[in-house]
């Protein structure tokens, strides 16, 4: 299994897709500090708010395969900036999340525009509560790489 470490804004549900994904049950727990698991790498929402730790963010990215960039269906913001991903030598993905509260396809569209601009090169789109994409996701992170 490929390792990712998930770098999203407070509340974008690294958390608890980090909790689907490995199969525990789904209990809210805010991440105050990194937390690698066994195959992922939660980092807290400050480390994309705050820029001062994107030092933190680079270096952490050095022990993992990937890196997954998230952005939920209900934030009004883009949280990373153009060409975020560009800061990494890792490959990065991008992973829309909370789809089971999309109002509308144009939500979910939007998010995963986000992403692009910011240079994921593949999008997934998830809801951890409800088992979309997840396993997409899963199958992803088991494949061999092919490039």
């Amino acid at each position: 299994m490929k390792k990712i470490m998930f770098v999203g804004a407070v509340g974008t549900g690294k958390t608890t897709l980090t909790q689907r994904l490995e199969g525990h049950e789904i209990v809210y727990s805010k991440t105050q500090a990194i937390e690698s698991n066994r195959f992922i790498v939660d980092t807290p929402g400050e480390f994309i708010q705050r820029r001062q730790f994107y030092s933190a963010l680079q270096v952490t990215s050095s022990s993992v395969d990937y890196i997954g960039l998230l952005q939920s269906v209900d934030e009004s913001f883009n949280t990373f900036p153009p060409a975020f991903a560009s800061m990494f030598s890792k490959p990065v993905i991008g992973v829309v999340t909370k789809i089971d509260k999309a109002n509308s396809e144009e939500e979910v569209n939007r998010a995963a525009h986000a992403l692009k601009n910011a240079g994921a090169r593949e999008i997934f789109h998830v809801s951890s509560y409800d088992d979309k994409g997840i396993e997409e996701l899963l199958k992803f992170l088991g494949k061999e790489e092919d490039e």
